[in-house]
């Protein structure tokens, strides 16, 4: 069995979600309706778990491996989610797709002590850089990320998410002393002057 990463919070456990997690996960979402307005423009759609977990990537994009993984507590909820792909678009490269926290554990710390082991694990695996994509206008979530360390490459106008149309920040954080100009020679998509 595959080490998934480790939460550093008690009680805990992290576990890969797959199609028969389908419910909860879709409930855990409807949970979050201030997150799926800010992205989407609407709260989740009844079809938003099965989406997320068969949802092939970008076209023309690739990876090692693709992960949903859910954080529980000791009644088996979820508290937390993540969708993570290893070695996207370049080796060494691991995208955070999303990174979502049951609201009653804002404010707590848990979405950092997650995020740390989150980290550790993609180190421990390879990972060079850690990336991700930000919805402009999403202030919590830009305050989050740029407090992590995530530096922002890119911006990348007129993504349909949902409803809407966003312009998202790509930001990136390099791990184990990698550089950002080597992540920009690796990911040439995410220079600021790429088309």
């Amino acid at each position: 069995m595959e080490v998934l990463p480790e939460c550093g919070v008690e009680g805990i456990r992290v576990s890969e979600l797959h199609a028969a997690d389908e419910a909860q996960l879709q409930c855990f979402f409807e949970q979050a309706p201030d997150y799926f307005i800010a992205v989407n423009g609407e709260p989740a759609r009844p079809t938003e778990a099965r989406e997320e977990l068969q949802s092939p990537l970008p076209p023309g994009w690739q990876c090692r491996r693709m992960y949903w993984l859910g954080y529980r507590d000791a009644e088996g909820q979820l508290v937390a989610v993540v969708n993570m792909a290893a070695d996207v678009l370049a080796a060494g490269v691991w995208h955070i797709g999303l990174l979502l926290v049951h609201t009653r554990l804002h404010g707590t710390g848990f979405a950092q002590r997650l995020h740390s082991g989150l980290q550790a694990w993609a180190v421990k695996n390879g990972a060079r850089w850690l990336r991700l994509s930000v919805v402009i206008g999403n202030r919590k979530a830009e305050r989050f990320w740029s407090r992590l360390g995530y530096v922002p490459v890119r911006t990348r106008a007129g993504i349909v998410m949902g409803r809407q149309e966003n312009s998202v920040s790509i930001r990136v954080m390099a791990l184990c002393g990698a550089g950002m100009d080597e992540y920009l020679s690796q990911v040439p998509r995410d220079r600021a002057d790429a088309s």
